[in-house]
């Protein structure tokens, strides 16, 4: 199976361009400035599935270049997708819990309300919504709390803090599960698979590290398998204000996933023993 990644330093983008059958595109091939242009890439590939991993993940700026957010994370999956469905190869497409408000305390399923609280969560909600209309085979994956060794993100944010201070305030109201890019990337290709042979399978799916658990306590995890001794306060989000609200309630029903593709929860604390092997 030959496959066309969008992305090539992101995380997930990182973790897929290991695997052998992936060609990974970066901005200066294709920018997903130029919807356009990255719908001409597939239409003159010879790829067997597409997908897209790049992204605008500024989460706080965004707040102030949604205009940007949204072609980034709007237009372009829709371009893609459209140029994917009239070559006939699936499209996949990694989306955002942020495409939720965060109330409750219950797992978000695929079919829930969305109602983003932030400029990030609605560009990401008209790239999911794009992605549908196109008509093509598609996968649309929730997921949350990307880590892995690459890139930024909030373990190489604990360990490089933590060298530093021996007390931090972390905020314990916000709950989800912690994903590694390199899980994700596996089940993109998983999935792709499927596509390829059963088109019927199209449609939205979550996919989440488990346990669901709070940044508070994601830290004292991090700090322990890397046996640093930082002492973790227990903070409210009102105590940590963001340009961008973020949801409190980031848990993903992950059932449909595991039905339909056979993929179970990836335990995150397993993955995160292997990003610390890989950081040395």
């Amino acid at each position: 199976m030959a496959v066309l990644v969008f992305g090539r330093s992101g995380q997930v983008a990182t973790e897929l361009g290991l695997f052998a059958q992936v060609r990974a595109l970066g901005r200066d091939a294709a920018d997903l400035r130029s919807p356009a242009l990255c719908a001409a890439i597939i239409e003159r590939s010879d790829a067997q599935a597409v997908i897209n991993a790049a992204a605008y993940t500024a989460v706080d700026r965004a707040e102030e270049e949604e205009a940007l957010a949204t072609v980034i994370n709007g237009e372009a999956p829709g371009a893609m997708a459209r140029a994917a469905a009239c070559r006939g190869i699936p499209f996949i497409h990694i989306s955002t819990d942020y495409i939720f408000d965060g109330a409750g305390e219950a797992p978000f399923t695929v079919d829930d309300p969305t109602a983003p609280l932030n400029a990030y969560g609605r560009s990401k909600l008209a790239g999911e919504q794009a992605v549908r209309a196109a008509g093509g085979a598609y996968a649309i994956i929730r997921t949350s709390w990307v880590v892995s060794a690459h890139g930024s993100n909030f373990v190489k944010t604990m360990l490089r803090v933590g060298q530093d201070r021996d007390r931090l305030n972390i905020v314990a109201d916000q709950v989800g599960g912690p994903t590694c890019a390199a899980d994700i990337a596996t089940a993109c290709l998983v999935i792709a698979d499927h596509l390829i042979e059963e088109p019927g399978k199209a449609g939205t799916y979550h996919f989440s590290g488990a346990p669901d658990v709070s940044w508070a306590d994601f830290a004292r995890r991090i700090f322990e398998q890397s046996a640093m001794d930082v002492e973790i306060v227990d903070i409210p989000s009102s105590d940590y204000p963001t340009p961008a609200t973020r949801p409190l309630n980031s848990r993903l029903d992950n059932s449909l996933t595991q039905s339909v593709f056979g993929l179970s929860r990836p335990d995150w604390r397993k993955g995160l023993h292997t990003i610390l092997m890989e950081l040395g």
